[in-house]
């Protein structure tokens, strides 16, 4: 089995951040070891203080650690060709409040120097994928936090990034909301992107993640497949359909006998709050209730989706197989070129030097009485008479 390309490679990284007399004030982050995969959706846990924001920011390449080896796309952090490749959503989404919602993603396409028409396709797919395509002529400044995030969000994906960071992507947004960025997340990582998640909502991180780092302190305290640290091998769990209540005595006494009486339960499954609230919410919008807000249900972008890459490399042979295209005149046939013949009587003329009249001479300025005057003056500024 070939071995996943390293995306992210971080080795005994340290940052110090000092006072104004260069004395040391505190170790943001101290000895970090990890590396993330590609199509990996990677956690980034710990409390506030930790270092997870510092991480990113050197990921960046808008920190410099004190010390420590860090690569990204293979370059370092500060090579603007390794910037150009990532998509980033930070934790407060800084958007201009006098542009809308279609104006800002356009605004950023031109950032990463997209074509007209790729600006203009990937606005419409990605206003409808976070459910804004019904307000996207609305300014960002009258927009909730929630939607400013769904915008956010929006706009870290518009260069279709290989390298995907994400600081509390479901912070102010409803669950309906939650569950369609988690969903994203999943598409990117099934298209081959690398994400990295930062979130204090452990939930949404069980969701989506594949392996995390836990920082406490500025230190890698924990580190794994999520698999592996939350499973619990001293205990197994089993779901059946509902039995009858001799068959489940039956079934209790065998176990019994195995283990103590005490460590044995049986309980009714539950789902979880959020597959409820989903699923009311599911149900209203199949009645066809409206809303003024932020809609639901919406697909992921087309050029994000794991196949957009098969359906570009299929048009590519489609055009390649293609026979070229005949020349044709770019002007019709009954609008011809009156040419101006002034012109070209103009042009096939050949240069002649200029004639200078020898029996004029250029008078020759006396310098002498204007220098003699400036100096007196300057003279008078330095020395200037007593009185």
């Amino acid at each position: 089995m070939a071995v996943a390309e390293n995306v992210v490679v971080v080795r005994s990284l340290l940052k110090v951040f000092k006072d104004i007399w260069g004395r040391p004030k505190a170790r943001a982050v101290d000895g970090a070891d990890f590396e993330i995969r590609r199509g990996e959706v990677f956690g980034l846990l710990g409390p506030n203080g930790s270092g997870k924001s510092t991480t990113i920011k050197i990921l960046l390449g808008l920190l410099y650690p004190t010390s420590g080896y860090v690569e990204v796309l293979g370059r370092s952090p500060r090579d603007i060709v390794t910037k150009e490749r990532i998509g980033y959503l930070p934790e407060e989404s800084y958007l201009y409040r006098y542009l809308t919602a279609a104006e800002t993603l356009n605004f950023y396409g031109h950032v990463f120097a997209l074509g007209k028409d790729d600006r203009r396709l990937r606005t419409e797919q990605l206003l409808e994928m976070v459910g804004l395509k019904g307000v996207g002529a609305r300014q960002v400044g009258e927009f909730s936090k929630g939607m400013q995030r769904r915008l956010g969000l929006a706009q870290a994906l518009i260069n279709d990034p290989e390298l995907i960071i994400l600081d509390e992507p479901t912070a102010g947004l409803d669950p309906v909301g939650c569950r369609e960025v988690k969903d994203v997340i999943q598409s990117l990582a099934r298209r081959g992107k690398t994400v990295i998640l930062s979130s204090h909502l452990l939930a949404d991180v069980e969701d989506v993640c594949d392996r995390v780092v836990i920082y406490y302190g500025g230190k890698i305290q924990s580190a794994g497949p999520l698999r592996e640290l939350l499973a619990k091998p001293d205990s197994l769990r089993f779901t059946t359909p509902a039995l009858s209540r001799s068959l489940v005595e039956e079934v209790l006494a065998v176990m019994r006998r195995e283990a103590s009486p005490d460590t044995v339960r049986v309980e009714t499954p539950t789902q979880n709050l959020e597959s409820y609230f989903l699923g009311v919410v599911s149900r209203a919008r199949a009645a066809a209730q409206t809303t003024s807000g932020a809609t639901a249900g919406n697909r992921v972008a087309e050029y994000l989706r794991p196949d957009a890459d098969t359906a570009a490399a299929s048009k590519v042979l489609e055009r390649l197989t293609q026979s070229p295209p005949v020349a044709s005149s770019a002007i019709p046939a009954s609008q011809p070129i009156q040419p101006d013949e002034q012109k070209l009587a103009a042009l096939t003329q050949p240069e002649t030097a200029p004639v200078v009249d020898a029996t004029k001479s250029t008078p020759v300025l006396d310098d002498t009485a204007a220098l003699k005057q400036a100096e007196n003056k300057l003279s008078s500024l330095i020395n200037p008479p007593k009185t």
